[in-house]
């Protein structure tokens, strides 16, 4: 696909991933509308991206939203659908554990009304994360949602096609979510990347550049692809 031209639906759009998604789409001249439930995190855009609010997990608002920006041949969510639980699993609370599946409720909900406005040739890219594949200590909530996306994404390839459905797992990427700052930041970074084959943390470009690559390449689907810097095999 080029995408010059093209409309782009990028949830998350105005943050981390997302944001970086959707301006290295708008810089390929795509028509971008970057939403999220708080547009004013995006700061400065660039020219070709809209910012919208819209909170995934509002289904009314979303078959509203896609009514009104149909037809697109691009659609993205990097939406995290809110909080998301650390920790064992066995001390959790089941209500912090159940939470962390609204990024699931809100990708499934982006494709079940999305998908019905993408044009044929339309490509669809999720964002999961390396703990779906790899779960470190205090990662299980993270991992059952990771590997419950991508399971969505592989079983849906076939019922969509020939609309194409992807997934970029990304691994430690320095976004906002990491509210540590200064040397606290570059600690916690080195200690979680100490052991992997690029022992440093990946940025939002990066991974948008795979997100980029997914949509682009009409070869692929039902696939994902890993930008973790060798985490999986660490």
């Amino acid at each position: 696909m080029n995408v010059s031209g093209k409309k782009a639906l990028v949830f998350g759009g105005t943050s981390g991933i997302g944001l970086a998604t959707a301006r290295q789409l708008a810089a390929l001249g795509a028509e971008v509308i970057a939403i999220s439930r708080d547009p004013s995190k995006a700061g400065d855009v660039p020219a070709g991206v809209t910012l919208v609010k819209c909170d995934v997990r509002d289904r009314d608002a979303m078959a509203a939203l896609f009514e009104q920006h149909a037809p697109f041949e691009i659609l993205i969510s990097a939406a995290t659908g809110g909080d998301r639980a650390i920790g064992s699993f066995m001390d959790m609370d089941m209500d912090g554990y159940q939470a962390s599946f609204d990024k699931l409720w809100g990708y499934a909900n982006v494709v079940r009304y999305g998908a019905g406005h993408l044009t044929d040739d339309g490509s669809i890219v999720l964002v999961s994360g390396s703990p779906a594949r790899k779960c470190k200590p205090g990662q299980v909530a993270l991992s059952s949602v990771g590997g419950a996306v991508e399971a969505l994404a592989r079983a849906l390839a076939p019922e969509l096609a020939p609309k194409r459905i992807n997934v970029v797992s990304p691994g430690a990427i320095d976004t906002g979510m990491v509210t540590l700052q200064g040397a606290e930041r570059d600690a916690l970074y080195t200690k979680m990347t100490e052991n992997h084959l690029i022992p440093r943390v990946g940025t939002s470009d990066e991974v948008a550049e795979a997100v980029v690559f997914m949509v682009t390449n009409d070869f692929v689907t039902g696939t994902t692809i890993d930008v973790d810097g060798g985490l999986l095999l660490a």
